[in-house]
């Protein structure tokens, strides 16, 4: 009995197959091979075409099962992962009618922030539409106003992950959780917000109904069975945009759990249990994948531009020849705090924590006499942490209790001295494991199926590979400190 889960990226549609008695990943794939075309008409636009998606989803999916010898009837349930924040627009045909806006396109900022201000900053924050800024509500807004043609045509709206659910059981729906990063979900009155949509002149109608985020949304239809050589009637028991669904691979559901990334941007995610906000919307709280109105899990998500892209500039133009093992042998060499000499790694754009300020990569406290390549080295790495407890503090502002960071093993993470400060200048255990969006989504749909019946049985066999606890606190925090001095 195996479970099927997929994730739909930006760069590549994964899918893994997990086996229900042991919990293990038993075959994974992605495509394309290389990363997926992302179309740029103009500056700041970005789109893919569904389609394109679906036809990764069924290369991937022909893999998987071309490495695992089952019947179609063994896979007893599906779940999905998705980048977040995408508009598709499909009519009732089902058919979608341009390309998806995705969500690093940055054309309607100027029509969330019309409505920003014009609905009142302090009321959007208060009931958590984030600023509406660049979400999918504005997306939506921009089409309305700038392709009335295509826009008269829409039947419903959908993110990325919705479209998939659609093209695998014919059923449009979506969650609470997804309106929620969409930014059309209020949660002081836990329904659609009447009040943006009335701003925009958007009819509600166009919005999909909700199902749960575990739970039945649908059966896979014979004809898109037939195309992925799966079981008609298999159910779809489980969707979630990628950061929640990250957090549930790690097995983060609870108030004051972290899952965190490291890649060339970062990313932290911190649960609390109650509906809060930070009042200079330097994070976005989103319903979490648990989240409901009597018990709120809400995911609140940090973004740092300037993370491992900081570590690959440093091996381009600092350390050329050297291995990112050996950059990290020669950073451990450098005692806590680099000798002085702090980074700020703020080199790749504007950053939200920082309201939204582009303030650039700098280099603080550096002697010509006393230092090389090993402080600077380790510098950066202190500075990417110090970045991500910056934004842990609004967290903790939010009422988030920091206690557990959990992370895949990969990227920054690879770092001893990158875990290690984290550890050290955060005060929380750090915890390592070995899976991916794929295959927690897989562990969704088997939550959502009833085949698990709680979480704490669908992460049983979740490998933990490594635990890091805070180790020299008081010498990290004087670092910390030292490198808050210089953010201006």
């Amino acid at each position: 009995m195996y479970l099927l889960g997929y994730d739909i990226g930006s760069s590549s549609v994964k899918a893994s197959l997990v086996e229900v008695a042991t919990g293990k990943c038993a075959a994974s794939a992605f495509y394309p091979p290389q990363e997926a075309p992302i179309l740029s008409e103009r500056p700041g636009w970005a789109e893919q075409n569904p389609s394109d998606w679906w036809r990764y989803l069924k290369q991937a999916t022909a893999s998987v099962l071309a490495q695992v010898r089952c019947a179609a009837a063994d896979i007893k349930a599906v779940g999905i992962s998705y980048q977040m924040h995408g508009l598709v627009c499909v009519d009732r045909n089902l058919q979608a009618l341009r390309p998806s806006i995705i969500w690093c396109d940055s054309r309607a900022v100027h029509c969330g922030q019309r409505a920003f201000k014009a609905l009142g900053e302090d009321w959007c924050l208060e009931h958590l539409l984030n600023s509406p800024g660049n979400f999918t509500a504005a997306k939506l807004a921009w089409v309305k106003e700038n392709e009335q043609d295509v826009y008269g045509k829409i039947w419903k709206i959908m993110l990325p992950g919705d479209y998939i659910a659609l093209r695998l059981t014919g059923e449009a729906a979506t969650t609470v959780s997804g309106l929620s990063e969409g930014i059309f979900w209020d949660f002081v009155e836990n329904r659609p917000s009447q009040r943006l949509l009335d701003f925009f002149g958007i009819d509600a109608s166009l919005l999909s109904p909700v199902v749960p985020t575990f739970g039945e949304q649908g059966k896979l239809t014979a004809s898109a069975a037939r195309e992925l050589g799966l079981a008609a009637g298999t159910p779809v028991t489980y969707r979630a945009g990628d950061q929640p669904n990250n957090a549930l691979s790690l097995n983060v559901l609870n108030p004051g759990e972290i899952a965190s990334t490291a890649g060339t941007s970062g990313v932290v995610y911190g649960v609390i249990g109650q509906v809060a906000h930070d009042p200079l919307s330097r994070v976005n709280p989103f319903a979490h994948v648990n989240h409901t109105a009597a018990e709120p899990r809400l995911g609140v998500l940090l973004c740092i531009n300037g993370t491992g892209i900081l570590n690959a500039w440093l091996r381009r133009n600092v350390a050329a020849g050297l291995s990112y093992a050996e950059m990290n042998a020669l950073a451990e060499g450098v005692p806590v705090g680099s000798c002085g000499v702090s980074v700020l790694p703020f080199g790749n754009g504007a950053e939200r924590m920082l309201e939204n300020r582009d303030a650039d990569c700098s280099v603080h406290g550096l002697d010509f006499n006393r230092h090389n390549q090993a402080h600077l080295l380790r510098a950066a790495q202190e500075g990417i942490v110090f970045s991500f407890c910056y934004g842990i503090e609004i967290m903790q502002q939010m009422g988030l209790q920091v206690n557990r960071i959990h992370a895949g093993k990969a990227n920054m993470f690879l770092s001893p001295v990158f875990r290690e400060a984290l550890a050290g200048t955060s005060g929380a255990t750090i915890e390592l494991f070995d899976t991916d969006g794929s295959v927690g989504a897989a562990r969704g749909a088997g939550i959502g199926a009833g085949i698990y019946r709680t979480p704490a049985e669908a992460f049983s066999s979740l490998e933990r590979l490594a635990v890091v606890e805070p180790t020299r606190e008081a010498e990290y925090r004087a670092a910390y400190e030292r490198w808050k001095s210089y953010i201006k």
